[in-house]
């Protein structure tokens, strides 16, 4: 299968809340107590974040131009601050693959598009965060060489 991963345009808006309602329901399943049943974003919100440069999405699509997944950056920058080192950081809100084309390279393919924006940026790293409702993708971070380097922790009251 041909793949190419390109910047997210308006026409993509429709095929891009497809995979947002398929990434709210594998959260809504690992947590129900805190995810309700809907998308992130508006069709008009994600209209306005596919125009802003500070947070770029970039969309995997096959031969036919039809999206088989997303990732959802932002950048992030520290500084002059007392404690930490001044850096430029892409973060990573969001990657996600069409259920129907998992195991296809489009999350690889995806990742490493992401990769060389953040260094062509001079970022100084790619961060993201996964919940640990979410084996697979946690899995799948692990395998392109992501390791953690924080913990966010809880108790339920």
């Amino acid at each position: 299968m041909s793949i190419a991963v390109r910047r997210a345009a308006e026409r993509d808006i429709p095929a891009i809340m497809a995979l947002l309602k398929q990434v709210n329901r594998v959260h809504y399943e690992g947590r129900p107590d805190l995810f309700k049943l809907a998308t992130k974003y508006t069709p008009d919100a994600l209209r306005a974040i596919l125009l802003n440069d500070e947070t770029p999405v970039f969309v995997c699509v096959d031969g036919t131009g039809a999206v088989l997944g997303h990732g959802f950056c932002a950048m992030q920058r520290v500084e002059n601050t007392q404690l930490m080192q001044d850096i430029r950081t892409l973060y990573i809100d969001d990657i996600c693959v069409d259920e129907a084309a998992r195991g296809q390279g489009v999350g690889r393919a995806l990742y490493d598009h992401i990769l060389d924006f953040a260094r062509e940026a001079r970022c100084y790293n790619v961060t993201l965060n996964v919940w640990s409702c979410n084996p697979g993708a946690m899995r799948f971070y692990e395998k392109l060489g992501l390791k953690p380097y924080k913990v966010g922790m809880e108790q339920i009251l």
